[in-house]
């Protein structure tokens, strides 16, 4: 039995994830996407490589249609999504990715590899990988979620 209190593992754990997304949104902010948000990863994420409608993003992130509509709306007048006719359903429009949110999330994966790496020089590649494959086996299917902005504020 570790003499380590309970609370302790959800405050590192929280902690290792802000400790990763700050250093990703201040690299972010180096590399041309100053205006980038923790929450529009995960709209972007949730909006996808084939596009998705307003409810979908909404289902997708936990939140309201009305809150992904608002979330929608400020990543369209970043650039980083672009609304459009749905093909199948002209009453529809689908939200899609424009270049510059194709862009982001392709610096946010390379910026996340270089992160990754930081912590292997720090602790060594074999415990890291026994981390994540630790959390896999604690977290399983739910680790890659998207509705951590609607868990967090409901």
């Amino acid at each position: 039995m570790s003499d380590t209190p309970g609370y302790e593992l959800p405050f590192l754990l929280f902690g290792g994830f802000r400790t990763l997304i700050d250093r990703l949104h201040a690299e972010l902010a180096l590399r041309g996407h100053p205006d980038v948000r923790p929450s529009y990863g995960f709209a972007m994420q949730a909006v996808g490589v084939q596009g998705a409608t307003a409810s979908e993003i909404g289902r997708r992130l936990g939140v309201s249609k009305q809150a992904a509509g608002k979330t929608v709306e400020r990543l369209e007048a970043l650039g980083y999504v672009e609304r459009a006719d749905d093909p199948a359903d002209a009453r529809r429009k689908i939200v899609r990715l424009t270049a510059h949110g194709v862009d982001v999330l392709r610096k946010s994966a390379e910026i996340f590899d270089e992160l990754r790496a930081d912590w292997v020089r720090t602790v060594g590649a074999e415990r890291i990988a026994a981390l994540e494959n630790d959390l896999r086996a604690v977290v399983g299917p739910a680790a890659y979620r998207l509705d951590a902005a609607g868990w967090l504020s409901g």
